[in-house]
């Protein structure tokens, strides 16, 4: 059984002219078209790293040839394998296939990938509201969690701390939904995440958090916590395989720790499937890093 956890730091990447060229020939014509779509360089960066995690996956684990890779996108969006390997006489029909997901935020894409489970995974920064404070911020946000999962964000006296617990459940909430495949129409009320007592780790992953769906516990999902950095919650939450039927579900392996990867290790085993269009590259520089936060510009009048 295999497992994968990577993740490409995003907002230190300051590619250079052949590093950008080189990684748009390496993405689908559709997605470069997309990446280049985008109003800011951040959002640009996150993207083309996405692309490359996922074909990096692909090439890596599941054996595919680079050129032969085709990713396409669910109605909601995700991003699925729409080339799979060709099922012939010597294949092993037993061998569990491969699920995967992404996320980016702050500074992060991530990637994490499972063979023979559902997988979902998602990446918060613990950033203060932009225009608001933090009391009228979780009053906008009441919805989405449940009265116990408020009692945990709000018990610390300091409100960093409270942004850090508040992150850590939207994280899991958000990863169990990704791994479902479910979009906006979810009740997140109906999902309530019991927290390890155990601190979170940048060296180790954690799966004591228990989840209940309608006040159930759901003993069949796991879920694995851990920071890329002080500032960074990544959650995974591992499921049951859409197939796995009424069969006996194997424990899943030992947690795995993010693997944090260069620009060099993304295409390390890239292959250019499109000419270099220069253009790509002058849309690229003429963007702005990120969106200026509104504190930051009433700071500058």
């Amino acid at each position: 059984m295999g497992s994968v956890r990577w993740a490409f730091r995003c907002g230190s990447w300051t590619p250079t002219r052949s590093d950008w060229l080189f990684a748009a020939r390496c993405v689908q014509r559709e997605e470069k078209d997309r990446i280049g779509q985008f109003v800011f360089a951040r959002d640009a960066k996150s993207a083309m790293a996405g692309r490359l995690l996922l074909r990096k996956l692909v090439h890596d684990r599941i054996g595919i040839p680079w050129s032969e890779i085709t990713l396409e996108r669910s109605p909601r969006g995700k991003p699925y394998l729409a080339a799979p390997l060709k099922v012939g006489p010597d294949s092993l029909p037993e061998t569990p296939s491969w699920s995967f997901n992404l996320s980016h935020q702050g500074d992060y894409a991530v990637l994490a990938a499972e063979q023979g489970m559902q997988v979902g995974v998602d990446i918060m920064k613990i950033t203060m509201p932009g225009s608001s404070s933090v009391p009228e911020f979780f009053r906008i946000m009441t919805r989405q969690f449940t009265a116990y999962e408020w009692s945990v964000i709000q018990s610390s006296s300091l409100e960093h701390q409270q942004l850090a617990a508040f992150y850590r459940h939207w994280a899991l909430k958000e990863s169990f939904i990704k791994a479902i495949g479910t979009g906006l129409g979810f009740n997140l009320q109906r999902v309530e995440f019991h927290l390890s007592p155990e601190p979170l780790s940048q060296t180790c992953a954690l799966r004591q958090t228990k989840m209940l769906l309608d006040e159930e516990e759901e003993d069949n999902w796991v879920f694995e916590e851990s920071l890329l950095d002080a500032d960074h919650h990544v959650a995974v939450a591992l499921g049951p395989a859409d197939n796995a039927g009424s069969l006996v579900l194997l424990p899943p392996p030992p947690p795995t720790s993010f693997t944090l990867l260069s620009f060099s290790d993304l295409i390390a085993s890239a292959s250019p499937l499109t000419e270099e269009d220069p253009g790509c590259w002058d849309s690229f520089k003429m963007k702005a890093e990120a969106p200026q936060r509104q504190s930051e510009a009433r700071a500058s009048e």
